[in-house]
């Protein structure tokens, strides 16, 4: 079951329409702003950031609590693969589209003209630190609520355990007669609460591909699944 979507331009969507979707109807609307404004906007310490670091954590509890009571016979390793699957960049920026966050984003101009409001990895960044938001403002049951109803049907798409990224780049590499995929984090950025990291996934004979997360096995996913995209079928 697919979650339902807008169009990808809604010039109807505002703050109100946003807190209809989300079930909760915010006191102070500027903790909502912040989570919606990127740093290219002159957020500085008022951009989504904090909110992000938050509401990413918040987001991968709800669901590994979900995901623990719909599947009680599943052992860990196939709960962490659903879990990867439904905490991916992806899956947020689907959300993120759903709830019309592209068009209430504050973006600079330059960061909108590089496609900045259709980048997965953005729009998953804002959805987490709206949800941070959320948490903040309607607190654990408010955000659980809103979470449940979003991801159930997400969860149900596919049973079967999902391979993380990781796993299915090994595999192929494996399939093709290579040497093991190797990942190099190139970077870390930003401050010590609240660190970007930036890795390469490297597999011998083709180009790599590099990717941010909050951690570096979040990186390294990001990164694995981009390289995925551009490897042939086995």
């Amino acid at each position: 079951m697919a979650i339902r979507r807008r169009p990808a331009r809604d010039p109807s969507l505002d703050p109100a329409a946003l807190e209809a979707r989300l079930g909760h109807q915010f006191r102070d609307r500027t903790l909502l702003e912040q989570a919606l404004t990127h740093g290219s906007a002159g957020g500085g310490p008022r951009s989504y950031e904090r909110l992000e670091f938050l509401g990413d954590r918040v987001v991968s509890l709800i669901v590994a609590h979900m995901l623990y009571e719909r599947f009680p016979a599943e052992p860990e390793g196939a709960l962490a693969r659903r879990h990867t699957a439904l905490v991916r960049s992806e899956t947020l920026a689907r959300v993120a589209r759903d709830l019309g966050l592209p068009e209430l984003m504050r973006l600079s101009r330059g960061e909108a003209d590089l496609g900045g409001r259709d980048n997965p990895a953005l729009l998953c960044d804002v959805c987490e630190a709206v949800l941070g938001a959320l948490y903040l403002e309607g607190g654990y049951d408010a955000t659980a609520r809103f979470v449940c109803e979003t991801w159930a049907p997400l969860m149900d798409e596919n049973l079967a355990p999902p391979k993380d990224a990781k796993t299915a780049l090994q595999e192929w590499a494996q399939g093709q007669g290579l040497p093991l995929p190797t990942y190099e984090t190139v970077s870390s950025t930003g401050p010590a609460h609240a660190p970007t990291f930036t890795v390469a996934a490297k597999v011998e004979g083709h180009e790599p591909a590099s990717a941010d997360g909050s951690s570096k096995r979040q990186a390294e996913q990001r990164a694995a699944a981009l390289l995925m995209e551009r490897l042939p079928p086995e």
